[in-house]
């Protein structure tokens, strides 16, 4: 996790992207953006906001020799000579339009700069910032017309709300290599910026350990549990999963297994799951680890606990309660109706 309370933007240059598959051509600036104390400010906000909250971070790799990726390369360049920024600024927006071999790879601005006083585990270092610009918005410019009338027109521009794709390469590194963060708002090719462009894999920190996992419980309650056991029995895993990461400070697999699954069965369905898992993310799932308190809070308002019926009605089951569904739900048979039926308890509505 970054603070930006000290940062300052010192460089900033503005180019455009095409998309090689097109046969388009990449439009280049030879000269920096100079800001208002306004626009600055916005810019600013609008560029490091996203970074704020990052808990997990990456690494550049290379399959030979990890001085030969790209980015990492040109990062280090400029941090060697801030003077040659402008032109690996350039050599950034050559290399991205280098991985735009499909007609979806959007075209776009793309913004680098070179950002002082970023602060990573209470050590103020330089980083250089890249964003692509993929889509813009449409607002209303007013102004006044030869009749001295107020008129409108329509004009497209960026949104400050949020950015489409972005990364920090920081002047700093440990034993795994330079520090790279990173956000995708608009992951329609999860190839193209992470692993094309970036080259980048997660640190091997008790952050990605704490995702990787349960992003693994999450697959297998969709792929083996939901199909064998039904969506109620998908939600009781879940809600035990995370209870279990809730209660224990580290994880272990074998503790694991024998707390969240009765069955032998199961537990050996598990252990199936997990070798198929690696082998087709290409991801090492850690047998023991400390559990990230952050990454599990956002990790688990991605797990779905909800049953949808085809009478239109949807039952939320919640994964901080994980014997909620065992104590208040019934499942069965409507012999009259020749429906299946669930029998919710409860004392009031909220």
């Amino acid at each position: 996790m970054i603070k930006k309370t000290r940062a300052e933007i010192t460089k900033c240059i503005l180019h455009k992207v095409a998309n090689k598959f097109n046969s388009g051509q990449n439009v280049f600036s030879d000269d920096l953006i100079r800001f208002d104390q306004e626009s600055y400010d916005l810019m600013k906000n609008f560029l490091l906001k996203p970074f704020g909250s990052l808990t997990q971070s990456y690494r550049f790799s290379h399959h030979a020799d990890v001085r030969l990726n790209e980015l990492n390369n040109y990062a280090s360049e400029v941090f060697k000579e801030e003077s040659s920024f402008v032109e690996y600024s350039k050599n950034i927006v050559n290399h991205l339009f280098e991985q735009s071999n499909s007609a979806q790879i959007k075209t776009g601005d793309v913004i680098v700069v070179f950002i002082e006083g970023i602060e990573y585990k209470d050590v103020l270092t330089e980083a250089v910032g890249i964003f692509k610009i993929e889509n813009k918005v449409d607002f209303f410019q007013t102004y006044l017309d030869d009749n001295e009338s107020f008129d409108v027109v329509v004009q497209k521009g960026i949104s400050t709300k949020r950015i489409d794709k972005g990364c920090l390469i920081l002047n700093t590194s440990d034993t795994e290599g330079t520090v790279v963060f990173s956000v995708d708002n608009n992951n329609y090719d999860a190839q193209y910026w992470i692993k094309n462009f970036l080259a980048v894999k997660l640190a091997d920190d008790y952050n990605s350990h704490t995702q990787n996992y349960l992003e693994l419980c999450k697959e297998f309650s969709e792929e083996v549990i939901k199909p064998e056991l039904g969506m109620k029995e998908q939600g009781n895993f879940l809600a035990n999963t995370v209870d279990y990461f809730k209660e224990h400070e580290a994880v272990d697999y074998n503790e694991f297994k024998d707390e969240i699954f009765e069955d032998e069965k199961h537990k050996e369905l598990f252990e199936d799951y997990k070798k198929h898992y690696e082998n087709l993310n290409d991801v090492l799932i850690r047998n023991n680890f400390d559990v990230s308190g952050v990454v599990l809070k956002k990790e688990k308002n991605k797990l779905k606990t909800e049953i949808k019926l085809d009478t239109n009605i949807t039952i939320k089951l919640d994964v901080d309660a994980p014997d909620a569904a065992s104590e208040y739900l019934e499942r069965g048979y409507d012999e009259e109706k020749k429906m299946k039926f669930y029998k919710v308890y409860f004392n009031e509505e909220k």
